[in-house]
């Protein structure tokens, strides 16, 4: 087994692992089997960077074996700078989620733990699968785990949210699965999505294909105004279901963005790369003001997931390099950020139990270290130099005011509105006097959380102030992709 292989399996078979586990009577040795299978699949992911060779666009760590002989699926995985980082991101962040839910979750543990570590190893094979089907089935499954953690751990009406996710995000997958298909046939049957990309296609099959991605893509994103599914789940949601949702999940619609619509339909991805970009600065606008009104702590953090995922979108489609690259950046710290946020607000709700603003106030006198971590957080959320928030953003501002001024300008704007509703929030919650004896009664964080969110305090700063490890591993494939969308693939 190669690699690549391991980081995807190793977290599934650790799930499977738990949950063969009974369910409540050992409840002390799933959390440490979780942990362990955590940590084991994250060290798992740590050659894949070390061996990744920069400076070159090829797949590397391909493994290819046959599947389904019959239609010629294969398994087929391979990594590239586009999907480096967001491996890495993937097992990182199921590490911080197993030891936020250590003391939290009381019931059916080992069903908890192991559907996250499922769920990991799904989002791995999505981002490294290079075959049609791969891709599809680990995709799609992906829905399963997290509908399961919305639907038994979530809030009041988790089955309402997480009956919402589901119907979203598979009927917007139904005409990608139609998409995949027509593929398959038009390139003399094969699932090969490398070979996809070089398949001559009319303008009028590549605009069909194009929506056909987008229609999956975009929910995933989300991108407005397909994104009402998103704060309803955020709120019903555990807080580690949330952290994973924002984190991860949301950049499996951006990533689908790089690896099929633009490379598979190029021409299509210029003609209506002015109505990605018109959405995108909607959601960046409009999105961050409705944010602004927002009394629910989550609620105001969905939305504000919603304008920062619009940055990721509008610098992929402005096609200037700058803007590719600050798109990626961005996913990557958009996965550090607000997943840090969720798990502030899940710290919070812990002992207060509830996400209301209003039923807080002052809580920097009760639980110092805690609002000092929080404050480092916001700062990250409205894009402050020097930590992960601010490198992508302004990487995808500089290319939109090389593509177009007013584009830059109106997507610096978005800027002021995300420090306006961060900074209310954490005003209202953290600062003045104590609020009331709920929060008077409160303690500091303990040693647990401390731990988990000092970790995320380490990939914030460290991302913000020396960003290269994360341009350097995607420039070449970046290049690449540039190169490949500028050439027309309408036959001559």
């Amino acid at each position: 087994m190669g690699l690549l292989s391991l980081a995807i399996w190793v977290p599934i078979v650790f799930g499977a692992v738990l949950l063969a586990i009974g369910r409540d009577q050992h409840a002390s040795i799933v959390r440490w089997i979780a942990l362990v299978g955590s940590i084991v699949s994250f060290l798992a992911t740590v050659p894949l960077y070390t061996r990744f060779q920069n400076g070159t666009a090829a797949m590397q760590f391909v493994e290819k074996s046959s599947w389904i002989e019959r239609f010629n699926v294969s398994y087929h995985v391979g990594l590239d700078g586009l999907s480096l980082w967001l491996v890495l991101l993937t097992a990182f962040i199921t590490v911080i989620v197993v030891i936020s839910a250590w003391e939290v979750i009381t019931e059916r543990v080992n069903q908890y733990m192991g559907a996250f570590l499922i769920l990991s190893g799904l989002m791995i094979g999505t981002f490294s699968a290079l075959d049609g089907v791969l891709f599809y089935v680990f995709f799609e499954a992906t829905l399963i785990p997290m509908y399961l953690i919305i639907g038994i751990w979530g809030g009041p009406k988790k089955i309402y949210a997480a009956f919402k996710f589901f119907i979203y995000t598979l009927l917007g997958s139904l005409l990608t699965l139609v998409a995949l298909i027509y593929l398959y046939n038009r390139s003399g049957g094969s699932f090969d999505i490398l070979s996809w990309h070089k398949l001559p296609l009319t303008a009028r099959e590549q605009t069909f294909l194009f929506f056909a991605f987008f229609a999956a893509f975009a929910v995933k994103v989300p991108m407005w105004p397909v994104h009402t599914w998103l704060p309803d789940v955020h709120v019903e949601a555990p807080t580690g279901g949330s952290a994973v949702l924002a984190a991860i999940m949301l950049k499996l619609g951006a990533y689908g963005f790089l690896r099929f619509s633009m490379p598979i339909a190029p021409d299509a991805a210029h003609e209506w790369a002015w109505l990605i970009i018109t959405l995108s600065l909607i959601a960046v606008i409009y999105v961050g003001l409705v944010a602004l009104v927002q009394q629910d702590m989550k609620k105001l953090v969905a939305y504000s997931s919603v304008a920062h995922m619009g940055f990721v979108t509008l610098g992929f489609f402005i096609f200037n390099e700058i803007g590719i690259s600050g798109g990626i950046v961005q996913m990557i710290a958009h996965g550090f950020v607000s997943g840090a946020m969720f798990l502030c607000i899940g710290v919070l709700y812990d002992r207060v139990h509830s996400r209301e603003i209003a039923d807080y106030g002052g809580v920097v006198n009760t639980m110092p270290k805690f609002a000092a971590f929080a404050l480092l957080f916001a700062m990250a959320n409205c894009g402050l130099p020097a930590t992960a928030g601010f490198v992508g953003e302004w990487m995808v501002i500089i290319g939109a005011v090389k593509a177009n001024f007013w584009l830059g300008l109106g997507a610096a704007t978005a800027l002021i509105f995300g420090a306006a509703y961060t900074l209310w929030m954490y005003k209202r919650v953290y600062l003045g006097p104590v609020g009331n004896a709920h929060v008077k009664e409160l303690d500091d964080i303990n040693a647990r959380e401390f731990l988990m969110l000092a970790l995320l305090a380490v990939a914030v700063l460290w991302m913000g102030l020396y960003p290269k490890p994360f341009t350097d591993a995607s420039n070449a494939s970046v290049s690449e992709l540039l190169r490949h969308v500028q050439t027309s693939k309408i036959p001559g």
